[in-house]
Order: structure tokens, then sequence, then C-alpha cells
């Protein structure tokens, strides 16, 4: 924290003023929560304006948000924001657990069920579908774009991402305990029919297509965490919103740090490309915000981005394995073990190249031009890293070999 007039503003905590620190964070969250029940029992709705639907105005007010956002510098937002949002998360991890104890849900989902109707393959796509955790393409690129502005120390990196690592593996241990378990403690149907047990999940994940799309997934998990929740006294009002508010708000941090870090990416080949004009702060982030406007509305109804959805988990986990190849490829340049990353990488590579590839064919059987398109820009681009990490990695054992002679 700052000594000058900017001292609410984090910049790195003095051993002093940390309890200062702390109770401010401890006061945000406070009042974070008062308006999640406010909102809870006094819920505000977006009207439409002009004839914009309110979706289309959200929409626009977060691409603002996010202009706004991922040109301020880290300390100014997005750091004092993740200070609160890991109140939020640790509050969040602990009513999960008390909800857990206290309600312990029986376990409604099948053991194992190796094919689901309509669904594709187990193989290869059970490698594709978690898209965070321990190996995330994303998390490589927050790690590079502004985790690292973070830290006090380079070695602080380590507790930062493995602790990180394992506090999101235990809260996917939730999410989990959540669907499998809590969904069955009560799930409402859209014709107001009450289902419990086995027969509340078997409804929600009757078919592979019953629960794709973006809101099922998230409804199941909101639902399912609200039941374990509500069984030691908070309302399942409140419940519910605490966990919506809580998914939406971490959506929000991706969503400013995508748009950092696209404009990192556009600065970077810009300035490889030699083109001055946008590799400059404000262009290269309205040509981020601009491409995501675009692909909102590009079908008309501002859900255009879903579109995309598909290829998400598999450009998810590439971006992962390519984040190993480079991991890899540093390290043996410095004369490190490479198996650690070497191994993982093979092992990403080959699976998630194996779905992209099957998910190829599938776009392609249905004629979906735009998904096909993309996917083999992304496996071709895949493809050329892979040789270009080849030459590296020959051209260094050539070197090597020399200094031996």
């Amino acid at each position: 924290m700052a000594s000058n007039s900017n001292c609410y503003i984090y910049r790195g905590i003095d051993v002093s003023q940390k309890k200062d620190v702390n109770m401010l964070g401890f006061i945000a969250v406070g009042v974070m929560y008062f308006t999640i029940v406010l909102g809870a029992f006094i819920p505000i709705s977006m009207p439409a304006l002009f004839g914009i639907n309110p979706l289309s105005i959200w929409i626009v007010i977060l691409l603002i948000y996010a202009y706004i956002a991922s040109i301020l510098p880290v300390q100014t937002l997005l750091q004092p924001r993740d200070f609160i949002n890991a109140y939020q998360l640790l509050i969040t991890i602990a009513l999960l657990i008390i909800g857990i104890i206290i309600s312990h849900p029986p376990l409604v989902s099948p053991a194992f069920n190796p094919a689901p109707i309509g669904a594709p393959a187990m193989i290869p796509f059970l490698f594709i579908v978690i898209a965070c955790g321990a190996i995330s393409g994303f998390h490589s690129l927050v790690s590079s774009g502004t985790s690292s502005k973070q830290c006090d120390k380079e070695s602080n990196s380590l507790f930062i991402g493995f602790g990180g690592m394992l506090l999101e593996g235990a809260l996917s241990v939730l999410v989990i305990i959540a669907i499998s378990a809590g969904l069955g403690l009560g799930l409402k149907t859209a014709d107001g029919e009450f289902l419990q047990g086995a027969a509340a999940f078997s409804h929600h994940y009757s078919s592979w297509a019953a629960a794709n799309g973006l809101q099922a997934k998230l409804g199941s998990f909101i639902n399912g965490a609200s039941n374990m929740i509500s069984t030691f006294g908070i309302p399942a009002k409140i419940t519910t919103t605490i966990m919506g508010v809580f998914l939406v708000s971490f959506a929000a941090t991706t969503l400013d740090s995508a748009t950092r870090i696209q404009r990192y990416v556009v600065t970077e080949i810009s300035s490889a490309c030699k083109i001055p004009y946008i590799n400059k702060k404000h262009p290269a982030t309205l040509i981020a915000v601009i491409s995501a406007f675009i692909l909102a509305f590009c079908n008309g109804n501002g859900k255009g981005a879903l579109t995309l959805w598909p290829l998400f988990g598999t450009v998810n986990q590439l971006l992962a394995a390519l984040a190993l190849l480079v991991i890899t490829i540093y390290l043996k340049k410095h004369k490190t073990n490479i198996l650690y990353t070497f191994l993982p990488m093979l092992f990403m590579i080959f699976m998630t190249g194996w779905a992209m590839i099957s998910n190829l064919r599938n776009f392609f059987s249905k004629n979906n031009w735009f998904l096909f398109s993309i996917g083999g820009a992304v496996l071709l681009l895949e493809i050329w890293m892979i040789i270009e990490g080849m030459i590296v990695l020959k051209k260094d054992n050539k070197e090597n070999t020399a200094q031996k002679l």
C-alpha cells in the first residue's frame, strides 16, 4: 500500500499496513454481501432502451467496462478487485463445505456412465471438458500477462501458481459434489414439478443435449450448491443469488483480463509486423473490444459469442499443451530436466489434437463452416508451433554437441 494520496490502491503490502488492507477487504466484502441480500429480495431488471433488448444493453456496458478496466494500470483496478474476490472465493468455499457437512447429501449420479445418450466418445473428450485447473491454456496467459506484474519477487510465483491450482482443484471437487449430490436435494422443473434424489439428476442430465449449453451447466451448479447451503438456515433465495454473483464476479475478472491479454497479443503482433499505428494501448484495446462486439452481435441477438462455445475446451487445452511446449524448450536450453513438462506436453498435444480433429469432422459433416474454419486454423497454428519447437530443440542439440567436441 502506498503512502501517498493513492494509499488505498494496493501497490505491495507493507507489513505495518497489512491490517488496514485486510480491514478494507472485509468492509468491501460486507458491502457486497449486503447488496446481494438486497438484490435477492428487491431485484432490479434492466429495461429495454430505444428498442434495444436488456441482454444487448448489458453486453455493451460490459464491453465498455472491459475497455476501461484493461487499460488502467494493474494495481488500480485489477489487483484490488481480485483481492476482494479472493475473500469472496474463500467465503463461498467455506459455505459449501459447511453445507456439505450439514446436509450430507447422498450421491445421486451414476458411478459410471460410459455412453450418455447423444454424447461423443469418452476418449479423447474427457480431457477437454475440464477447461480450468492444473492444465489450462488461459491460465498460462494470465500468469504471464497479469500475475507476473503482481509478484513481489520471482520466487513467489511457485506459491501463487501451485497454490492457486490446489485451491482451484478443491473448488472443483466441491462443484462435483454440488452437481452429483446437491442437485438431488431438490430440483424444480420448468413445468413446476419438484424432483428429488436420482430423479432430479436424471431429469437435468437425461441426455447430452439436455445438459448442453452454458446456462444448463451453470444452473446445475447454482441449484445444487444453493440446496446444500440452504440446509443451515440461509434462505434459498439468498443462497441462489450468492452463487450466481460468485460465478458472475469471476467471469467479470476473466472478461477484462482476457481483454488486457488480447491487447498484449495485438501489440506484440503489430510490433513484429512493424505496424506502429496499432501497437499502442488504446488502438490495440479497441481492436479487442470491437472484435468482441462484432462476434457478440453477428447473429443479431447478442449471443453470437456462444457460437464458439463448442471450441472452447479444445482450444484452451491445446493452448495449455503449447504452453508446456514453450516451457520444455526453455528448460532444455537452460539444461534442466524436461521430463516434468515434456511428458504431459506429449499427452496433451495428442489428446487435444485428436479431439480437435474429431470436432472438425463433426463440423464438416454438419456443414458448420464457421467453426470448421476457426478450428482448422487453430490446428494448423498448433502444428506450425510444434514444428518451430522441434527446430529449436534440434538446433540446441547441435550446439550442445558442438560444444562437447
